[in-house]
């Protein structure tokens, strides 16, 4: 598989084509809801008419909701993108190594406190940074086999510190808990966050695609070229601490966007350039949560269920046929 690609008609096609999907889902997301808004009158509400009832489920309340959607899965996977570059490693993502756990954590202890979301919210920030810091500096200086080895445990970790907090939660706030830790887009308070925070981010990513790629080449290729690891992979840790908690903000827990959008955009445009791989993963991010809201909320209905359920359902084949896929064109 090249490092590179040219921005030509082939890249224009696979790009075209990533942009329609992603507006298919979007649509389809906008229209279809258990609402009992009918199709005529969502389509009438796109083209600016439509009656008030289906003004209000389509504007304020699936709109924010996609929007959120788009926001979060274009997060996770631009923090897939990082850790994969760091790593060099197809299984690093946020979920693996114990990002989304400790922001889990310190979220869910603001709960059993019965904060208010804004604390809610802080504490899931904290509780990422505490997790970055602790996988940083219980394998500084063993190479990115030691900080992945180490994120790993800390994720077995939280994953066991959320269990003893769900045992000793109140009954009446124990559903609603395990729901947001199966990822649920309710908990959204604004999809503005995470829409100008997946953007910012891939902006930044396509900034570093140089040393992104150098990173991505080995240790050894990237000292021989003068690159500063000491210096670099805490700034990753941070940013992926920082936009992942963003994520788990908005939406709890989610896994497998994160590890299989880098995947998936790398064999579709034949790259593993950074300029081209962190946006496109983005987009796919964004639309493979959105599609996974909009089957929660549609194929039960009228029960709703966990968003990040149904997207592990899916994630977890999809993972292995890229695997297969990616073995396969390496031959």
């Amino acid at each position: 598989m090249s490092k590179s690609v040219g921005f030509g008609a082939g890249f224009t096609r696979r790009l075209m084509g990533l942009m329609l999907l992603a507006l298919a889902v979007f649509i389809a997301a906008l229209l279809i809801g258990t609402s009992g808004v009918p199709l005529h009158s969502a389509l009438s509400v796109l083209v600016g008419s439509g009656d008030e009832a289906a003004r209000t489920v389509l504007l304020e309340v699936r709109l924010p909701r996609l929007l959120a959607g788009f926001g979060v899965g274009g997060l996770l996977a631009v923090a897939g993108v990082l850790l994969q570059a760091l790593f060099r490693n197809p299984l690093a993502d946020p979920y693996v190594l114990g990002v989304s756990g400790g922001a889990a954590v310190g979220a869910l202890l603001a709960m059993l406190t019965s904060a208010a979301i804004i604390a809610i919210q802080g504490g899931a920030v904290v509780g990422a940074l505490v997790a970055v810091s602790a996988v940083y500096l219980l394998a500084r200086g063993g190479g990115t086999s030691r900080l992945l080895l180490t994120g790993v445990v800390l994720a077995s970790a939280c994953g066991a510190f959320i269990s003893v907090l769900l045992a000793v939660a109140d009954s009446s706030r124990v559903r609603s808990m395990v729901f947001w830790l199966a990822g649920d887009l309710g908990w959204a308070p604004s999809p503005t966050a995470s829409i100008l925070a997946a953007v910012a981010s891939v902006v930044v990513a396509i900034a570093v695609a140089r040393p992104l790629n150098v990173l991505a080449a080995g240790e050894l290729r990237a000292r021989s070229v003068g690159l500063e690891l000491e210096a670099w992979r805490p700034l990753i840790f941070i940013a992926c601490a920082t936009i992942t908690s963003i994520a788990v903000i908005s939406a709890g827990t989610v896994g497998f966007v994160g590890l299989i959008t880098p995947h998936a955009v790398r064999l579709l445009f034949r790259t593993s350039d950074h300029r081209i791989v962190a946006p496109a993963a983005a987009i796919l991010g964004g639309t493979l949560l959105a599609a996974a809201d909009l089957v929660a909320r549609t194929v039960a209905s009228p029960r709703q269920l966990p968003m990040g359920a149904i997207m592990a359902l899916v994630g977890a084949p999809m993972f292995i046929v890229l695997l297969r896929s990616r073995t396969g064109s390496s031959r």
